[in-house]
């Protein structure tokens, strides 16, 4: 799976692909993480990829002709099932999205800063709109490793344990039960006897009750 990042802070993103689950699977081959510097592709000697807001107000908008000439060209060079900008008024990323996501080949993602994008940009190239919550950041960068992190980990082989990803919250509309490890007993604080049963349909069960019991009381949406 080939992630292509489109940014104007492309050295925003160097450290969180180049640790722990994203290194290993860009390491295996398994994913690979490309981040283009928007500003290759300006046009002036200035190399700036933003304008004045058609009718006034403040901020800055990012242009068309920047992205336009990144897309066209990545897209000379293979087939891209999505072309994802991250927004605040997009859609609230999810574990769907993410598993969704998860079985595609090659995505482009756009980060856009200042006080937004042109909104033809939107209108001719991009194909979907994610936003990580609701509220403002200064750009794209951190929303788009938060998508990139929930979908590489889903994907065969990323991690040790293939079944793990499976049992995470949101994974069939809960939150995760309480999970627990040694010591058995720690300042009298201890771990539910069920779990140390070894009775494997017992602690399913378990598992499954806190489960339900966690989400009851901390998002009961997810059991609309």
């Amino acid at each position: 799976m080939r992630f292509d990042i489109i940014s104007v802070l492309p050295d925003l993103l160097t450290s969180p692909f180049a640790h722990s689950i994203l290194q290993r699977a860009q390491k295996k081959g398994i994913a690979e993480i490309v981040v283009h510097n928007l500003r290759d592709y300006a046009t002036n000697k200035q190399k700036s990829v933003d304008d004045y807001p058609y009718g006034g107000g403040s901020g800055m908008i990012m242009s068309i002709p920047p992205f336009a000439a990144c897309i066209e060209k990545l897209k000379s060079e293979r087939d891209y099932d999505e072309v994802i900008f991250m927004s605040p008024d997009g859609e609230t990323l999810n574990q769907t999205i993410a598993n969704q996501l998860s079985i595609k080949k090659n995505i482009i993602i756009l980060c856009g800063h200042y006080k937004g994008i042109d909104q033809r940009i939107r209108d001719i190239f991009v194909t979907r709109e994610i936003s990580i919550g609701d509220y403002v950041l200064s750009g794209g960068e951190l929303p788009a490793a938060v998508v990139v992190d929930a979908v590489v980990r889903l994907i065969p082989g990323v991690l040790n344990d293939e079944t793990s990803a499976l049992s995470d919250s949101f994974q069939g509309e809960l939150l995760d039960a309480p999970n627990y490890t040694r010591p058995a007993d720690w300042q009298g604080h201890r771990v539910p006897d069920v779990l140390l049963s070894g009775h494997e349909a017992k602690i399913n069960d378990w598992r499954h009750e806190e489960a339900l019991k966690r989400t009851q009381e901390r998002r009961p949406d997810l059991l609309k």
